[in-house]
């Protein structure tokens, strides 16, 4: 009996060993389109391992389901698909992946097609915002108590937010370059901006900020209040700033299609509204002035 107990214990190891494993087609993102055919009616799961958003065409709708979670795509077609574009963007840092997605009828006894994951390429090129490979570059990042030295980057980190921000302002999505470690940062509600341009007759509003290696960019947008055409100028800005860049140099009169512009605000070691003066009130002006009586003799005295 103890043979036979042996005997079947090999067996059921060889049956392990030897059973299929599922298989995993590794697809390599290099800025290139990634083709992955679907069959109707049969799931097909892509693994990507980031938080990530899809943009599914409106010519889809009802065709082709789409779940995400926890890093996975799930894909079903309900009927046949011609080739079309799926978008799928990093929520953390706003890159794109590309997918060509197409379905057509499973034939008879094929099998079911196996997960897809998707990986970076092996050897990515230097790019625009990216670690310095050189020994030489100098970069003048903030180290926060207890972090590891960083990398310095190829750009100047300034440079690398302002541009980054104009991007999400005003260039289309699919053109918007990533950018490995920036996070976006949540603004103080009703952030007052009374003091930002004094002299300027302009209404300014924050509209988004982002955060990387210890410096801040805030985009603040800026509305004509005047009926006169004037032009922006970084020196009437008050503030602690590194830097301040406008989208545009003018402003033409409110009410006109060029009556709004963008100024970028990048600050160091902390967010901007920790960079702007404070605002005084009319009723904080005058509890600062001194209080003056009047004497019988009529002279004013300070009490």
């Amino acid at each position: 009996m103890r043979h036979v107990r042996f005997s079947i214990s090999l067996l059921l190891s060889a049956a392990y060993l030897t059973a299929p494993a599922q298989a995993l087609e590794i697809l390599r993102w290099e800025r290139l389109p990634l083709a992955v055919p679907l069959h109707v009616d049969q799931e097909r799961v892509v693994f990507i391992d980031r938080n990530i958003r899809v943009g599914v065409p409106a010519s889809l709708e009802g065709r082709l389901r789409v779940q995400s979670a926890g890093g996975a795509i799930y894909l079903r077609a309900s009927e046949p698909i011609e080739p079309t574009r799926l978008q799928l963007q990093d929520a953390d840092t706003g890159a794109l992946i590309l997918l060509d997605v197409a379905a057509d009828a499973a034939g008879v006894g094929q099998p079911a097609l196996e997960p897809v994951r998707i990986v970076e390429a092996d050897a990515a090129t230097a790019r625009y915002g990216g670690d310095a490979k050189s020994a030489g570059t100098v970069e003048d990042a903030v180290e926060e108590p207890g972090s590891s030295p960083r990398t310095p980057r190829e750009t100047p980190i300034p440079v690398v937010l302002t541009r980054f921000a104009a991007q999400n302002l005003y260039a289309p999505l699919r053109t918007v370059e990533p950018l490995s470690g920036i996070t976006r940062v949540n603004l103080p509600r009703h952030l007052a901006l009374e003091t930002l341009l004094p002299t300027v007759p302009v209404r300014a509003r924050a509209l988004s900020a982002w955060r990387l290696d210890g410096f801040w960019v805030t985009a603040v947008q800026l509305s004509n209040a005047s009926q006169r055409t004037f032009s922006l100028d970084p020196r009437d800005l008050v503030g602690d700033f590194v830097t301040a860049t406008f989208q545009h140099g003018t402003l033409g009169p409110a009410g006109q299609p060029d009556d709004t512009s963008v100024v970028y605000l990048v600050t160091k070691g902390h967010g901007l509204a920790q960079s702007l003066l404070p605002a005084i009130g009319r009723i904080d002006a005058a509890a600062n002035l001194p209080k003056l009586g009047i004497r019988q003799d009529g002279a004013s005295h300070e009490k």
